[in-house]
């Protein structure tokens, strides 16, 4: 992995706005989560928007939760958020940040998926693991799980 973004993109045939609301309900999560590892979203507003906050139940290997904060809105064109566990675990592994953005093309939407390590607290060692390759196909199928949902 060259710098500290990893991002994946595919044209999907649908408005920016219904790809948009699904991956802006993190209730949905669930069902376009490519990694396997999202079992269940917790206490998130509906729909989201700069500044909320939501959970997640996951699971690789065990259970375990995460916090995230949305940093970055924009309606029907980008959505950010940046991840943590919600315990003393923060100050060692937080900071990574999912976006997507979408942009219109033709009868579609282009939409790129990003992996942003640039604030997290192991971007060195995630770097240097497998990691990339396993966020770059989990995106890549996550991005493919999206297009099922929205595609008419």
């Amino acid at each position: 992995m060259q710098g500290d973004v990893l991002s994946v993109e595919r044209v999907v045939a649908a408005a920016p706005e219904a790809i948009f609301a699904l991956v802006a309900d993190a209730s949905r999560h669930p069902d376009i989560d490519g990694s396997g590892t999202v079992v269940k979203a917790k206490g998130s507003p509906q729909p989201l928007q700069l500044g909320s906050t939501f959970g997640m139940d996951m699971k690789m290997g065990i259970p375990y939760s995460m916090s995230s904060t949305v940093v970055e809105f924009e309606p029907n064109r980008r959505i950010a958020w940046q991840s943590k566990p919600p315990n003393f675990l923060a100050r060692f592994a937080a900071g990574r940040i999912w976006r997507y953005e979408l942009e219109p093309v033709g009868e579609g939407t282009r939409v790129r998926e990003s992996w942003d390590l640039s604030q997290d607290h192991q971007r060195a060692l995630l770097k240097r693991s497998n990691f990339p390759r396993k966020a770059k196909r989990d995106m890549e199928k996550t991005l493919a799980k999206i297009a099922e949902l929205v595609e008419s």
